[in-house]
This record gives structure tokens, C-alpha cells and sequence, in this order.
């Protein structure tokens, strides 16, 4: 019996749970949903001890499908997840509130604070914080929960307490702390300076101090979870990071030259470079040894995507082909040509991520007249959300990083029209994995890594992940979508002040 691989993939929708072998092969899989709550505009919540019940539900389910030896042979096993969804704890990991999801905007008015300060510790993500970041949720729960704060051991993330039910450690993710954390190696880590200027002198208090990188590990299974499953006691947690930041693992997409591209309910884009980086303007980062050591990475993300899909389909009457309402819809979608026809959308319906950084941002669909129908609206959606991939592509590559091949995963991928259209629209070769399972893949590459079965993370993934389709640009197209790109970005130029208005 061979290595096997175990990884957990939690996501805003649910939690995906397999064990992999060391060839990439899946032995068993299962999923499970769980509910997002929405007390107030502009939040979002999740239960953790619901996240808890569901992930252990999967195992059960996954390891029914293993033989004992199979269980057995289970050598180490990771977890990836959202972020920033933040929880306040005590240091049994029991939770104070509900988590407050990596999309809940509440922090709104703590990030123009930190924004404003200016601190130069601001330069290494990318000029300025978001919304959706650990450290603006923080100060929310000091400043608008004080009882909550006084009461709380740690803030964590979602991963961190997930770590800590499986191996009983408190550890922070390098990838998370670099990216959402204000945490950088440059700085020598976190900065008192920074963390006074914004107002959490005692942030040693309470966030997690110990920072582990992607691939090093956490501890073994905590022994009552390895006899409930039938695991080995020395089942080995490794240390990952934000889960589209796993699924980069997942793609092998994470070589210089490669964006990954996560294509689902929203869009993240990333990429390494290597060398000393530039000042970025409208992307997030340079990070610095986020996911490597040695290498750089950006970060942009599209906060509606495939979401705006299911809004459609879910407000406006569609046909269904074969009892697929998305199929019928993809191949409406081909009966309009590049432009929709002068109709415009843009995507910015829970505001823009990158490259604009604007939470004000709003949609808008532009140019309607009576000869358009929800084809055009529907056709005009797809172009925006892939104008949005192409303007952060741009973006990156005016600044002097070049992007040569996007690597793409999600629900999106199975959508071979879209997938073509993304290509034709960006200019770009989109490669799609065997296994659109990328976050759990991740997990398993970066569990199978550092001498635990492959030598590094490479050699892990070139043994593990395999190439399934390229969707090559048609130039052509990509010429005739030059128009309706430019008035994409005007459309967004001109309406910008206006959004911004209460």
C-alpha cells in the first residue's frame, strides 16, 4: 500500500474532503453545504461548530469508501480555507461569535482608518488594507464589541481554528499573515509601530504569534480523531494557507510566468515572480515569501464572477436543455456576437477587489434598448466578468510582469464557451486540469511535499497534477473585443464619483 494524501478544502459554500494517492489519483471524495447568514447589509456570518459538524460528516463519508489499510496509510493531510473569515476565541477554540466571512464589509470604516495612517508597512500588500482582512475585523470587534474583545484569547481565522479542532495547536498560516495580516519578513515580521499607528497596541494578545509556512507542519491528529477514523496516531497536519492560494498548488500553476485563476463564486488571480519587485499600484502585494521562499506574490480578485451567473439565472426566466439550466444557457450565449451588441455590464455588484480597490463600486448594465433580450444581458455578463480577468492581467503586465499562461479551476472551467471566451478576450492559453478539484489537490501536493513523500513542492505537483484541456485565443476575436473592453473601462471611469455617493 502506497502514501495517501488527505485534504480539506473549506469553502464559502461548504467543505470538500478527499484522499489522494501519490500519483494524484482520487481513492474517495465527499462534500457537504452548509448556510451563510445575513443579520445586516453588508454582513455575512457562518456557524463554526457548523463548519465542524459538516467536515466531520465528510470524513465519515470519505473514509467509508477506504479499506483499513487504506485509513492507515494516510501519512499527512491539510487543510485550506477562506480568508479572512475571522473568529474570536478562547483558547479552547470555543467560539464567541459567529465568523465573520472573508465578504462581510463591516470593517469598512476600520480600513479607511488604516488606510489613512499612511504606514509605510502599507507598501508590502499593495498600498492600502481591505475590508476583508483579519486585521480591519479586528479592530471592528474592539471598537464596535468591546465585551466580545475583553473576553477573547485569540482572533483567528477560519483555518487557524480548524488546525487547532485537528492537532490541539495554535499556529497562523505564513500565507495568510503575509497577505491579510500586515506581516512581512522584510519588516521583520509583524510591526508594533504599524499595529499602535491603527489602533491595536495589544494585538500580541490576540492574534496568533507562531507563523508556520505553506508546507511545514502542525502537529499530529489529536489522538481521539485518529481512532473515531481509523487514521495512524502519527497522521501529520501540514500548514497551507488561503484556500485559493492552495489550489494554486492544485493547478501547478505556481511557477513565475503562470497565473493561477480560481474561478468560481468569485475570481482570485495570482502569480509569483522572482527578483526584487517593483511598487504596484491596483493589485495586492508584492508579498514576500507568501507562498515561497524566494519568490513574490500578487494578488487580484474579481468579488463577483460566477456568482453574477447564478443571479441571473436565479432573477430572470431561462430555458433548460436537457435538465441543465447553465447548458442552455452557455449556448445562448453563442447566438450573440462579441459586444452583445453595444450592451455593457460591469461586474462591480458587491464592488470592485482589483484593480480598483473600490468598495463603492457598483453594477451596471449600460446601452439597453428594445431590440435587446436577456441573451444580450446574459452574453454581456460573461464578457464582463472576463473583461474584469483581462483588466487585472493588463494591470499586472503594464507594470512590468508578465503573464504568458493563465491556469484555470472552478465551476467556470466546466463551461468550455466561457472558457474560450476568457481566452479570446485576455489573448491568453488557458490550461484545465484533469482534476477541478484544485483546493483539495493543493492540499494533498503540499502534504505530499518536504521529504514527507516528494522532495519539494514542484516535484509534487509535476507527479501529481495533469493537464486536460488548453483553450488557445482566437485573435480575431480578440481584436473585435477590443471596442467593447475600452467601453468597459470608460463606462467605469465615467461613472466612478457617482457610485462612491451615498
Amino acid at each position: 500500500m502506497g502514501d495517501l494524501f488527505l485534504g480539506i478544502d473549506t469553502g464559502t459554500q461548504g467543505v470538500r474532503v478527499a484522499v489522494v494517492d501519490a500519483e494524484g489519483t482520487i481513492c474517495s471524495s465527499c462534500e457537504r453545504k452548509w448556510e451563510t447568514v445575513y443579520p445586516h447589509l453588508g454582513w455575512a456570518e457562518q456557524s463554526p461548530g457548523h463548519w465542524w459538524e459538516k467536515i466531520l460528516e465528510a470524513l465519515e463519508e470519505c473514509c467509508a469508501q477506504l479499506s483499513s489499510e487504506q485509513k492507515k496509510s494516510i501519512i499527512s493531510g491539510a487543510v485550506c480555507a477562506t480568508s479572512s473569515t475571522t473568529i474570536p476565541v478562547k483558547d479552547d477554540g470555543t467560539p464567541l461569535m459567529p465568523a465573520i466571512m472573508w465578504m462581510d464589509a463591516r470593517a469598512k470604516e476600520e480600513m479607511r482608518s488604516i488606510n489613512a495612517t499612511g504606514h509605510k508597512m502599507l507598501q508590502h500588500c499593495g498600498g492600502e488594507v481591505s475590508f476583508e482582512w483579519l486585521v480591519p475585523k479586528t479592530l471592528w470587534i474592539k471598537n464596535k464589541d468591546p465585551e466580545v474583545y475583553a473576553k477573547t484569547d485569540h482572533v483567528v481565522e477560519q483555518l487557524d481554528w480548524l488546525n487547532h479542532q485537528l492537532t490541539g495547536v495554535w499556529c497562523a498560516s505564513k500565507c495568510c499573515a503575509v497577505c491579510k495580516w500586515n506581516y512581512s519578513d522584510a519588516a521583520g515580521g509583524y510591526s508594533d509601530d504599524f499595529f499602535n499607528a491603527i489602533g491595536l497596541p495589544d494585538y500580541k494578545e490576540k492574534i496568533l504569534l507562531d507563523v508556520r509556512r505553506m508546507g511545514d507542519e502542525v502537529g499530529t491528529i489529536r489522538p481521539e480523531l485518529a481512532e473515531r477514523f481509523g487514521f495512524s496516531k502519527d497522521l501529520m497536519i501540514v500548514q497551507t494557507g488561503i484556500d485559493a492560494h492552495a489550489a494554486v498548488f492544485g493547478m501547478n500553476a505556481f511557477a513565475p510566468g503562470r497565473m493561477g485563476v480560481i474561478m468560481g463564486t468569485s475570481f482570485v488571480h495570482l502569480s509569483q515572480v522572482e527578483g526584487e519587485p517593483r511598487k504596484v499600484t491596483g493589485i495586492w502585494g508584492p508579498y514576500e515569501n507568501a507562498l515561497e521562499d524566494g519568490r513574490w506574490l500578487f494578488e487580484g480578485g474579481q468579488i463577483t464572477a460566477s456568482g453574477l451567473v447564478n443571479w441571473f439565472r436565479e432573477n430572470f426566466h431561462t430555458p433548460v436543455i436537457d435538465g441543465n439550466p447553465y447548458k442552455a444557457l452557455s449556448e445562448a450565449s453563442l447566438e450573440i456576437e462579441p459586444g452583445a451588441e453595444g450592451l455593457t455590464v460591469l461586474d462591480f455588484f458587491n464592488g470592485n477587489r482589483t484593480p480598483y480597490k473600490d468598495a463603492d463600486a457598483k453594477g451596471v448594465i449600460y446601452g439597453l434598448n428594445v431590440k435587446h433580450t436577456w441573451k444580450h444581458i446574459y452574453k454581456a455578463l460573461l464578457e464582463a466578468i472576463s473583461f474584469g480577468t483581462r483588466n487585472i492581467i493588463d494591470n499586472q503586465i503594464s507594470q512590468g510582469y508578465d503573464v504568458d499562461t493563465v491556469v484555470g479551476c472552478g465551476g467556470v472551467t466546466k463551461d468550455e464557451q466561457w472558457m474560450q471566451m476568457i481566452a479570446d478576450i485576455t489573448g491568453k492559453q488557458i490550461i484545465v486540469n484533469e482534476e477541478s478539484q484544485a483546493g483539495v489537490m493543493g492540499c494533498c501536493v503540499l502534504a505530499a511535499s518536504n521529504g514527507r513523500h516528494y522532495a519539494d513542492f514542484q516535484e509534487a505537483a509535476d507527479a501529481m497534477i495533469r493537464v486536460k484541456a488548453k483553450y488557445i485565443p482566437d485573435m480575431e476575436k480578440h481584436a473585435a473585443y477590443e471596442k467593447p473592453y475600452q467601453r468597459y473601462l470608460k463606462l467605469y471611469s465615467n461613472l466612478k464619483t457617482m457610485m462612491s455617493e451615498e
